[in-house]
């Protein structure tokens, strides 16, 4: 047991629960801002572009890097270097005096994210031994990450109100400062006491492999894959992964251990993961434009009727726990799974007049189900890990979350974007230039829109929201079909793992699931507190990210 005491625990969980909020928090409040920072700093389209994108590509490639960093130097001191680091880069994007510098100081902020996002969960398997406290703490650090997420636009708009758009980053500062004083004074410190050496390619290796999947499937949702950067940008983004892969398996020491990954709760966590946030995130992506320009909603008004989806998460996280206990982790993963998809799938009977109260409830569900699939995921992947490689576990765990989103919106953008382009049908008569430009999207067809005569836009206009929410109830049925795969996949991966009651399952079972030798017939049975046993016992939730 830790020889912290309870409020000292609670306390030091409320620290990282700042810190994974203000993370989580800046990576979507900058979204209502861009219209009153390209008036001001007059940024080209590409910079436009790069202000928005830099942080989390920043982010998700150095996530690997950061996590083992943690395990090496120390998680609370980089945590806390970290949230320094965020601060300082918090003010000059305030007072950025053009793009160029709003460009760097969003990437600094990837920076100082990324060594805050693994450290946080990592420490909270450091405060919490004990395996049910540690179940709840991982709840509400998940909850945490999701309100950070939902409150971004809602925050960024009242700010917006009031203040200029570099108020949108000043709001960290305070929280941040708060966050030092009691970090520096409530966590304990934990490190890996054998790091091993520090090896720069395999750092190399795992940045340039992530970024380049991200780029491109963020490109591939925003362009096609038409671009020559696209498939460049995946086809060595792969090539960086695959080498970065191999040199692990050589490593005495390695940045990641990949072997991990021979663990099928490891497996079955990170992919689970993964595939909600695809779901979750595509449909976040596809319904933010139907609301608004089909449904007529104002950005503000959008973003609180997306609210239910994160406040489900909010609650999914909180509730992870109690959910695992009672059917364990094998069930509760498998089951809200399945939800997710009958929540995404709703997305294939939506229409331009369906009710909201339908979606709300299609977001509630989805919302719920991903919270417990997220946090019991992080758990999973803790479970799975040893002690002193928690910051690289973690940061496999918050790589998905970063990967899943960029796949979601990819894999929904394209699947609209091609239905739509391949459907809409043009008024005759119409300029040629401006018939292209309609065709890229339902935002351009509404910007094409504007400047044509009132007999030409009406039919465009009707074509167009048509077409968009075809190709809208196409992807939702897609993605349901991804997260049923996901359900089937999660359920034989963790097969002998906890059953209904949450009891861990037999010696035998629990080898085979972790990927290890069974004991031989009349072998002496492996006590309760067996690691390989815990793994999955009743608090059903793992020792995030984001993240």
């Amino acid at each position: 047991m830790s020889s912290l005491t309870a409020r000292q625990r609670w306390t030091g969980l409320a620290v990282l629960v700042l810190a994974v909020t203000v993370v989580a928090l800046d990576a979507t409040v900058l979204s209502l801002a861009i219209p009153s920072i390209s008036e001001t700093l007059r940024p080209s389209g590409t910079q436009l572009l790069w202000i928005g994108d830099s942080y989390s590509f920043v982010l998700a490639g150095l996530l690997v890097s950061m996590g083992a960093l943690s395990d090496r130097i120390g998680r609370k001191k980089l945590l806390l270097a970290g949230s320094a680091a965020f601060g300082a880069a918090s003010l000059l994007a305030a007072y950025a005096p053009g793009p160029g510098w709003l460009i760097l100081a969003r990437a600094l902020l990837g920076v100082a994210g990324a060594t805050i996002m693994p450290s946080t969960l990592s420490l909270i398997r450091s405060l919490f031994p004990d395996d049910r406290e540690r179940a709840t703490a991982i709840g509400i650090w998940g909850a945490a990450a999701t309100a950070g997420a939902a409150l971004g636009p809602v925050v960024g708009g009242v700010l917006l109100e009031h203040f200029w758009w570099g108020s949108v980053f000043l709001m960290n500062i305070p929280v941040l400062l708060l966050l030092l004083g009691l970090g520096a004074w409530l966590l304990p410190e934990s490190k890996d006491p054998k790091p091993g050496r520090w090896d720069v390619l395999s750092v190399v290796l795992s940045m340039a492999g992530v970024i380049g999947v991200v780029y491109a499937t963020k490109e591939a949702a925003a362009h096609g894959v038409t671009r020559w950067d696209v498939p460049v940008a995946f086809v060595l983004g792969a090539a960086a992964l695959t080498g970065f892969v191999r040199r692990q398996l050589r490593l005495e020491t390695p940045l990641l251990d990949v072997r991990l990954f021979r663990d099928r709760r490891f497996t079955a966590a990170v992919s689970a993961s993964l595939i909600s946030l695809v779901g979750l995130s595509g449909v976040i992506f596809v319904v933010s434009q139907y609301l608004q320009l089909v449904r007529g909603y104002q950005p503000l008004q959008a973003g609180l009727a997306e609210l239910p989806a994160f406040a489900g998460s909010v609650v999914g996280g909180l509730l992870t726990a109690r959910v695992a206990r009672r059917f364990g982790a094998r069930t509760a993963l498998t089951a809200c799974l399945l939800t997710m998809g009958l929540g995404v799938g709703a997305l294939g009977w939506l229409e331009q007049d369906t009710t909201y109260l339908l979606l709300a409830a299609s977001f509630l569900l989805v919302g719920t189900a991903e919270g417990v699939v997220y946090t019991l995921g992080a758990d999973l992947v803790l479970r799975a890990a040893p002690a002193d490689k928690a910051g690289a576990a973690s940061a496999v765990s918050e790589t998905a979350y970063e990967l899943g989103t960029a796949l979601g919106i990819a894999l929904v953008g394209s699947v609209v974007g091609s239905v739509f382009a391949n459907g809409l049908v043009v008024p005759a008569g119409t300029d040629p230039a401006a018939a292209a430009r309609a065709g890229e999207s339902l935002g351009s067809a509404v910007e094409v829109a504007q400047g044509l005569p009132a007999e030409v836009a009406q039919p465009l206009l009707a074509s167009a929201k048509q077409v968009f929410v075809g190709g809208m109830n196409g992807a939702g049925l897609l993605a349901a079909a991804l997260l049923v795969g996901a359900a089937v996949m999660a359920w034989r991966l963790l097969r002998g793992l906890a059953g209904p009651d949450g009891a861990a399952g037999s010696p035998a079972e629990t080898a085979d699931a972790a990927g290890a030798p069974a004991q031989p017939a009349g072998a002496p049975t492996e006590p309760a507190e067996a690691p390989a046993q815990a793994a999955d016992a009743p608090a059903g939730a793992a020792e995030k990210v984001h993240a």
